[in-house]
């Protein structure tokens, strides 16, 4: 079997590429047909057994217990190094605000993080009297080093460092390991937003060392919206204080009293949660993992990413913002004739005919993410219709 037949077949599993050019995984991804149906079945199976009680509890533990294991087994990191989430922006916040501020900290971000992060840097800014500063580093996405501009921003009070591991709005790829030897150095905490890696780069949390790694399911792993993670080193884990706090993350007494806090990832979850979209999250990075592993998924990523890079670089009216080929799934692009809401209404044109993308403010650019699940053929689509709209 063919590599494109083979992808063909594994395609008939994801609904939602029957009758859609797909352009938009760094937004959220399609889910497969099998991720939806665990969501309802599990939903079925516990009102069946009783939705309060013993076995529903038991059956509750197993699987959260089991989709932990599926994303450490994804993520090459312990189990007990993951918490569960709804999303990124929530692993995030369980990371900025469980730190000790004191007046005077320093907090550095790169000046291509997401504006929910940013928000909360702020916010924490105002509680603290931390100084929030940024460093430049979308313009390292051509030419120059992200590690010495990080370098170069770091002072002697800087606690954190937040990064994006694949910039959001660029694609750039930061060399994150290198990243960390220099804050550790600078005895500097690393939070990375890894809402563009997880699912497209192959990862080796273990090894990359950062501190705070949070994630989610729902774009490149095309699990259901509300289900993420995050992922705590173990040696910073007894200092980073739990803020949002629940029964989960607890141990109790005899008496039903808080005595402790969980020695794993479950310190920082709280009770209730929409325990089916975990089950669903946990067959959508099985059915992934059928298709290969994630070095040959990321590898057909790239593979597809130069291919549409090299498509667009050759018409006259687009100007991609890399110069060389991205090492992600994210292809962003100008138009050379920049008219009012020009990134804007090739978007809704490119929708009108069924295909997906969507516009990013700064830069101001069109953003097209491909997927391993992406097709030539698709990219050809692509590319035809933006060549019209600029005619």
């Amino acid at each position: 079997m063919t590599l494109q037949t083979r992808l063909h077949h594994h395609r008939e599993q994801f609904p939602a590429l029957a009758n859609k050019v797909y352009f938009n995984y760094g937004g959220q991804g399609p889910m497969p047909q099998k991720a939806m149906d665990a969501i309802s079945q599990g939903q079925a199976h516990v009102q069946h057994i009783g939705p309060f009680g013993y076995e529903a509890y038991a059956w509750l533990t197993q699987e959260k217990q089991a989709v932990r294991e599926a994303i450490a087994c994804e993520l090459h990191a312990p189990p007990e190094s993951i918490t569960l989430t709804e999303n990124v922006t929530v692993g995030c916040n369980i990371a900025m605000w469980g730190i000790e501020w004191h007046p005077g900290d320093h907090m550095l971000l790169s000046d291509c993080e997401h504006p929910g992060v940013i928000a909360t840097a702020q916010e924490i800014a105002r509680r603290f009297a931390v100084e929030v500063t940024t460093c430049p580093l979308m313009a390292t996405l051509n030419e120059g080093d992200p590690v010495t501009v990080i370098a170069q921003h770091l002072r002697p009070h800087t606690r954190l460092v937040i990064v994006s591991h694949v910039f959001w709005n660029t694609g750039q790829v930061l060399p994150l390991d290198k990243i960390v030897e220099v804050c550790r150095k600078n005895d500097s905490l690393v939070l990375v937003d890894a809402a563009q890696s997880a699912g497209l780069l192959p990862l080796n949390l273990s090894e990359l060392g950062a501190d705070f790694y949070a994630f989610t399911g729902h774009k490149w792993l095309c699990g259901p919206a509300g289900g993420g993670g995050l992922y705590v080193r173990k040696e910073v884990r007894e200092s980073l204080h739990p803020t949002f706090i629940g029964l989960r993350g607890v141990v109790v007494d005899s008496q039903g009293q808080p005595v402790s806090w969980q020695a794993d990832g479950r310190r920082y979850e709280v009770s209730t949660s929409v325990y089916p979209l975990y089950v669903g999250l946990k067959e959508a990075i099985a059915i992934h993992q059928q298709w290969g592993t994630s070095q040959e998924r990321y590898q057909q990523i790239c593979h597809n990413s130069e291919y549409l890079w090299r498509k667009l670089v050759a018409l006259p009216d687009v100007k991609c913002l890399g110069n060389a080929p991205p090492e992600s799934g994210i292809v962003s692009f100008q138009l050379t004739q920049q008219q009012p809401q020009a990134s804007l209404k090739l978007v809704k044109f490119l929708e009108s005919q069924r295909i997906f993308t969507r516009t990013i403010a700064d830069p101001n650019c069109i953003r097209a993410t491909v997927h391993y699940l992406t097709l030539e053929s698709e990219i050809d689509f692509l590319v035809e219709e933006v060549q019209k709209f600029c005619q």
